[in-house]
């Protein structure tokens, strides 16, 4: 694989090295080897983003002209759109994504979809009129005014980077807010990537910061913990979202969490064998790494052994290894310790007592790269570790249950929330499962929530908050209350 450009950070409108030119390789998991360098941020430069942000949020028309920044932003999309394809090789290179992800997910999708949220902004009623009340014997009519909440600290992870950026940025820009990203270590081109479009449409100094580091811990410490930084977006894992909340209580900034997930596909008994077990696969999308994929499938018993051998032809079949290859979805896990955790959570399944059914081991392809048979356990109970824990790979734990009831306490056995699926013939009765289930997000049959417009997030320790939609929108927003004599 080719050696790409080294990235800069963006940092007050200007592209640039990081401090004393210090850089980090970035290594891609399609092969093992090192394909480019990423600007290794200091925490002068993190102080740099923020001052920054702080500057352009407190001394500029950018949080009161929303004409103005929703130029600047639509700008700042068609950049994107045309910086697109030559990031794409560095963007699947760095990810371990597909060709056919990143004209999903990956790239091209989360780009067309800033238009909902700028759209939304443009119409977005910024005041309303709740009208005269004379509670305190002065009739005084009342003023509900949404103000943008400040700088925002966006946090991000590598498993879908650019979706994730864009959608967090979008919003808060839109929203008037101005923006410190801190890219995950793996992936700093696809925060690059944001930040040469916003040189090249020319967005105000200071409204968007990029900031890429090698160190995993301390930039993101940096911007939690600074009194300048008002809002703190964050996904990732519960374990880091938990250490956020902690730092952040200092300051008592916001933050929203959207953070881990151990989703359940119910199967119900009367759904369609074999087109209701395919939504099994889901576990092979980008090999796994994603927080609301279903990665419990749950089967009525008296269908449990059918389903089973059906799951297992489906896995066996799954094409992987040539990311330009059309038909493929799964890539490598992102790097090495990532593939070295989902085989410990391999063996671990195996101690436990579940049944390895297929996979389970490092798949070898021409060009090496840390890639994992697609994994299948049967015979698993919801109190193991497999069934419980977010493993991050293409592993799918099978659970039998015994009737809906039963299904419905099984999904909802988890100190997760995000997502889920149920499978039916009936659409009535799947809705009627759905509603109980006490996740974020839930899917029937083929359906998809996913979309600009709808709000994303979860329950319990899956996080606080929402990202997309009018919800996510308002993440970002402040509320005031004005009285005026009337």
């Amino acid at each position: 694989m080719s050696e790409f450009p080294t990235s800069l950070l963006y940092v007050d409108g200007r592209l640039r090295p990081a401090e004393g030119g210090r850089t980090y390789d970035v290594v891609t998991p399609v092969s093992g080897a090192t394909v480019g360098q990423a600007a290794h941020g200091s925490a002068a430069d993190v102080d740099e983003a923020i001052a920054a942000a702080r500057r352009a949020f407190d001394t500029t028309d950018w949080p009161t002209d929303v004409a103005r920044r929703v130029a600047a932003l639509r700008r700042w999309q068609d950049a994107l759109r045309g910086l697109a394809e030559a990031y794409r090789p560095r963007i699947m290179a760095e990810t371990g994504s597909t060709r056919l992800l990143t004209q999903l997910i990956a790239l091209d999708k989360p780009i067309d979809m800033m238009s909902w949220t700028l759209s939304l902004a443009e119409g977005y009623s910024w005041e309303r009129d709740i009208g005269v009340a004379n509670a305190l014997g002065v009739p005084s009519r009342r003023l509900v005014v949404k103000e943008a909440a400040g700088v925002v600290g966006a946090i991000t992870p590598w498993n879908v980077p650019v979706q994730v950026n864009l959608a967090k940025t979008t919003a808060a820009l839109a929203a008037g807010c101005t923006v410190v990203l801190k890219a995950a270590p793996n992936t700093p081109w696809s925060a690059a990537f944001l930040g040469e479009a916003a040189a090249k449409a020319a967005l105000p100094p200071g409204v968007f910061n990029v900031v890429t580091s090698a160190d995993k811990a301390a930039p993101g410490e940096q911007l939690v913990a600074d009194s300048r930084v008002d809002v703190i977006s964050f996904t990732g894992s519960t374990l880091v979202g938990k250490r956020i909340m902690e730092v952040a209580a200092s300051t008592l900034k916001r933050v929203f969490l959207e953070l881990g997930g151990k989703s359940a596909n119910i199967v119900l008994d009367d759904a369609i064998f074999p087109e209701a077990l395919q939504s099994g696969l889901g576990v092979c999308f980008h090999a796994g790494q994603g927080c609301a994929l279903p990665t419990r499938i749950l089967i009525p018993r008296r269908r449990y052994a059918e389903a089973i051998e059906i799951l297992k032809a489906l896995f066996e079949a799954v094409p992987f290894g040539d990311p330009e290859a059309p038909d493929q979805v799964m890539g490598p896990v992102v790097s090495k310790a990532q593939f070295d955790r989902v085989i410990s959570y391999i063996e671990l399944g195996k101690k436990e007592g579940a049944r390895l059914v297929t996979g389970g081991h490092a798949a070898h392809v021409e060009r090496g790269g840390y890639y994992i048979a697609p994994t299948l356990f049967a015979d698993v109970d919801n109190h193991m570790r497999i069934a419980q824990e977010e493993i991050f790979g293409p592993v799918l734990v099978a659970i039998p249950y015994e009737d809906d009831e039963d299904a419905v306490r099984i999904a909802n056995e988890s100190d997760y929330g995000l997502s889920g699926a149920v499978q039916s013939a009936d659409p009535s009765r799947a809705l009627a499962i759905a509603k109980r289930i006490r996740t974020g997000t839930i899917s029937i049959n083929k359906s998809a929530y996913f979309g600009p417009d709808a709000p994303f997030g979860g329950y319990k320790q899956s996080g606080l908050g929402r990202e997309m939609g009018l919800e996510g929108f308002e993440e970002y927003l402040e509320t005031k209350t004005i009285s005026m004599e009337a």
